[in-house]
């Protein structure tokens, strides 16, 4: 939570000098390709009305927040996790049109972003193997396989899911990549 809060934040701050100044190169221009100049110029960096990095400061502040208070020992009700399986379900859905958006639609990577991409999907796996192992209750046989495999493999899982994205980026900007070396 701690990591997509900092990146959220210098993403807004970003966000807020280019507001001002039109003429600012951002930080994480880095080359044609990595340029978050690109992507907050865009609507998709305001999906919503609103510039994308306050959700995410709002979004990993309260992660952060249930974080600390989970490492201290705090113990949340069933309705919570619910709760929070719903945000981090719409975070991580909201990241893959992002990512699909800056593959396909944009062309550009934004480094921070990336970084808010990285931390995105962790968190929405391991609330979701979290509440799998802790809620599964009287469900049938073959879901509880299903949900003993997800949370026995959520290492190996969540690797390869991380590695589909990496092979998205490197495929879509292969030329670029190449043209590198």
């Amino acid at each position: 939570g701690l990591i997509g809060l900092a990146a959220a934040i210098v993403l807004l701050v970003e966000k807020l000098e280019l507001l001002v100044n039109p003429d600012y190169i951002p930080t994480c221009d880095v080359s044609p390709i990595l340029s978050c100049g690109s992507v907050m110029t865009t609507p998709q960096a305001e999906a919503f009305g609103i510039p994308n990095p306050i959700i995410g400061i709002a979004g990993f502040a309260a992660v952060a927040v249930v974080g600390g208070a989970v490492l201290a020992g705090s113990g949340f009700r069933r309705w919570f996790w619910v709760g929070a399986q719903v945000g981090v379900t719409f975070a991580v859905v909201f990241v893959h049109w992002l990512i699909y958006q800056s593959l396909y639609v944009i062309g550009a990577l934004c480094p921070y972003c990336m970084v808010v991409w990285a931390v995105t999907i962790p968190i929405f796996w391991y609330t979701t193997v979290y509440n799998l192992q802790h809620f599964q209750g009287s469900t049938p046989r073959w879901a509880r396989q299903s949900i003993e495999i997800a949370t026995g493999y959520h290492g190996v899982l969540l690797t390869a899911w991380v590695l589909l994205v990496i092979t998205l980026i490197a495929a879509r900007f292969w030329d670029y990549w190449i043209s590198l070396m």
